[in-house]
């Protein structure tokens, strides 16, 4: 029994003595926000383009903004009179923030450490296209809408935001029948 209990202890005293110095050293660093420091910088030529980070705005170039992950992101920027540019860059993590030893540069280190990323982006202007495009774009929608399709032609793309483009290929031409009053509904004239 004596055998025991003398194990017992001893493994409390191993324990002790080796948590002793880890909690001694983690209540001796003050307590701060973070130790590393990550931000992105989007900039664009011309300036004041819209800037969206995985479909959320984040601002007008230039602009900054901190990140928490590393990864793959997708890019937008807008801006009128250019061609919208969409990207997907991914950031990969330096040295010091792979696991396992983000933990020690993140609560133990007395040092702060940034990561800066700055990307660059130059805009093209938008193709301007020429009356006879119009007329003939105008002409096709005009045929299109008397015929009764609703649907754009089969390959159209639509764009509606920053989102993924939505291609109508699954979609076929439909036409609309004029609406005919049900069996036993009294018709108005209409004024």
């Amino acid at each position: 029994m004596k055998t025991v209990s003398k194990t017992r202890c001893c493994r409390q005293k191993c324990l002790l003595g080796c948590l002793l110095p880890f909690l001694f050293l983690l209540l001796a660093c003050p307590p701060v926000e973070a130790r590393v420091r990550r931000r992105l910088t989007i900039r664009s030529d011309p300036p004041g383009a819209l800037v969206y980070i995985d479909d959320q705005e984040i601002g007008i170039t230039p602009v900054s903004t901190s990140f928490t992950f590393y990864g793959t992101r997708k890019i937008q920027l807008i801006k009128d009179g250019y061609e919208m540019v969409t990207v997907k860059r991914t950031f990969r993590a330096p040295w010091y923030q792979i696991t396992p030893i983000d933990f020690f540069t993140e609560n133990l280190l007395s040092r702060e450490l940034r990561d800066e990323r700055v990307l660059d982006f130059k805009l093209a202007p938008q193709r301007i296209r020429s009356d006879a495009e119009l007329r003939q774009r105008g002409i096709q929608l005009r045929r299109r809408a008397e015929e009764g399709i609703v649907a754009p032609p089969r390959g159209a793309t639509t764009r509606l935001g920053p989102g993924p483009v939505q291609r109508n290929i699954l979609l076929p031409p439909t036409r609309v029948a004029p609406a005919l009053p049900a069996p036993g509904t009294p018709t108005f004239p209409r004024r």
